[in-house]
Order: C-alpha cells, then sequence, then structure tokens
C-alpha cells in the first residue's frame, strides 16, 4: 500500500491542519482532517458495513449539484472507484463515486466546518468554472 498523499488545502480551517489526504492509493477526492473525523462520526452512527457514495447529479441553481449518501456496501456497482481513507487515530473508510460523476468531481476537495453560519460540509471543485452562493451546486 502506498501512503497518503497531502495536498495543501484551498479553505483550511482556523483550528485545523491545512492539509487534505487522498485515498491511500493518491487518487480520489481529497478530505481533509476535519471532514475525516466527521465523516468517521457519521458512518459509525450508520452501523453495519457502510460506505460513503459521492457524485453529481443534474439540478441546482448552477447546473448540477453534489451528492453524498451512506450506502450498503454490497450496492457498490462493478464500473464504481473506490477509494479508501485512512485517517490517524480513526478507523479507515471507503468513498465509492461513479465514472461520470468522477468526470465532474476529480481531485475535489471536501472540508468540514461546525461554524454557526456556513457549516457543514465544504466542496472545493477545481473542475469547476462556476458555483453557487451555497457551495453545493457547480457548472462546468
Amino acid at each position: 500500500m502506498s501512503s497518503p498523499v497531502q495536498t495543501p488545502s484551498a479553505t483550511p480551517a482556523a483550528s485545523d491542519t491545512a492539509t487534505a489526504t487522498a485515498g491511500v492509493d493518491g487518487k480520489g477526492i481529497l478530505i481533509t482532517e476535519p471532514a475525516m473525523r466527521q465523516l468517521g462520526t457519521l458512518m459509525a452512527s450508520q452501523g453495519g458495513e457502510k460506505v460513503l457514495r459521492v457524485g453529481v447529479r443534474s439540478g441546482g441553481c448552477s447546473g448540477m449539484s453534489y451528492t453524498m449518501d451512506f450506502i450498503e456496501a454490497a450496492e457498490i456497482l462493478a464500473d464504481d472507484e473506490t477509494y479508501t481513507y485512512e485517517p490517524a487515530g480513526a478507523p479507515s473508510f471507503r468513498v465509492v463515486s461513479d465514472p461520470k460523476s468522477l468526470l465532474y468531481i476529480y481531485g475535489m476537495q471536501l472540508d468540514f466546518s461546525s461554524a454557526l453560519i456556513g457549516g457543514g460540509f465544504n466542496f472545493t471543485n477545481p473542475n469547476a468554472s462556476q458555483t453557487c452562493g451555497c457551495g453545493s451546486s457547480f457548472a462546468v
């Protein structure tokens, strides 16, 4: 197994490390430490063997919107790309995405903020030519 790739974060939280981690193979979506901690907490509350499906769909104010949902590992499709993340001090988890979505989100950074206003998961997508004010939809 190769070691995780560390990449500078575009929008680091003030109190957190300014790095994002790709899957153990060095590919996939970049996930910051705050987002990994939050995903780990959410994953633990799901029970069973769940994975996080990340993708895009048509819609939103900019044309395409991000999707994130926990699914059963048995629901992974044959053509899905699967990435394993091994955060320090937390259980590893997997993120899956369909090939069509990966065309739009490859290299995207997923961050998490606990701020009262503007908090939650935040997407920084280098492939987006425009994003909406809420940050949940984009255009390419």
